[in-house]
């Protein structure tokens, strides 16, 4: 079946004055997506997601959302759409559950109470609804930042750096959150992140940008399949073994000198002549470890572009 395309840019571009932030940018959201939407920092994310929010009108180009141009339907669009952009922000003196009443009653949101249960359920903040906002960590801000994100039952949520400045363990309850919003909900979502192993492993769908353009998009699994390979090789003498590649035509794929192993960068179909020159040499070879990378993937990506 046809998916709904619930956001569409074509050629967009965003300039202030001799600043060119966004250049002639093009991408496309499906319903259902997770779409990483994944770039440097000063890449030109904000500024797309502002505009897609009608908070900054383009230069040039087309702005499309749940098949409304923005420019002339913008409350159309608005009311099928959530954002968390940057941090959120709320009275730190207030309760969150009184929080979440006062946005929710300026939003003209229907069944308030009942909407405000369900949000807060949703991302694990009934036991604490009733805290004050000054007493939650950064994580649980965030959290409740996506919970008002929700009240108004959107289509889409678009999340600008959900996951910045939280530790690890906050970062796999975010990933987790927006896995269940996703699964359980149906809501589409647009995360933009520079952290690459949050898109790693939740988006199905990307594009990376750099320097406000556009340098690929598409499915994640197969970008990631025509990336390199980072293969880690345990073998009997790592320095005799670093040394022989060295002196061979491998000498660009080497990587790095382990105790134990060396590292190369190889397609997968390179993999068994290094294999067998190694074993001609007398090396023996314990395990190969095939590591395909996000991260290996956008550096050469947006260095290239």
């Amino acid at each position: 079946m046809k998916k709904e395309k619930y956001i569409e840019l074509k050629h967009v571009t965003k300039k202030y004055k001799d600043i060119t932030a966004v250049d002639d940018l093009s991408l496309t959201v499906y319903e259902g997506d997770i779409f990483g939407f994944l770039g440097p920092n000063g890449a030109g994310k904000s500024t797309s997601i502002r505009m897609m929010l009608s908070l900054v009108n383009p230069t040039s180009g087309f702005i499309n959302m749940f098949g409304y141009d923005i420019r002339t339907h913008r409350h159309e669009v608005l009311q099928n759409i959530g954002a968390l952009i940057e941090r959120p922000d709320f009275y730190d003196y207030l309760p969150a559950r009184k929080n979440l009443q006062i946005l929710g009653k300026l939003s003209d949101v229907k069944n308030l109470d009942d909407r405000i249960e369900e949000v807060l359920e949703l991302t694990g903040l009934s036991d604490r609804a009733e805290s004050k906002v000054k007493t939650y960590s950064q994580g649980m801000k965030q959290r409740l930042g996506i919970a008002q994100s929700l009240l108004h039952n959107p289509k889409m949520v678009i999340l600008d750096e959900p996951a910045n400045g939280l530790d690890p363990q906050g970062q796999k309850e975010m990933r987790e959150l927006i896995r269940t919003i996703n699964r359980d909900k149906g809501i589409t979502i647009l995360l933009s992140s520079h952290i690459l192993s949050e898109i790693e492993e939740v988006a199905n769908r990307m594009v990376i940008i750099s320097k406000g353009k556009s340098v690929v998009e598409g499915d994640v699994t197969q970008l990631l399949n025509e990336s390199e390979l980072r293969v880690t090789m345990e073998v009997s003498n790592p320095q005799s073994a670093y040394d022989l590649l060295e002196e061979s035509s491998w000498k660009e794929k080497l990587y790095h000198l382990n105790e134990n192993s060396i590292t190369l960068e190889l397609e997968k179909a390179e993999i068994p002549a290094v294999n067998r020159l190694l074993s001609e040499s007398g090396i023996e070879i314990f395990a190969v470890k095939p590591i395909r990378s996000l991260e290996n993937y956008f550096l050469k990506i947006t260095q290239n572009g």
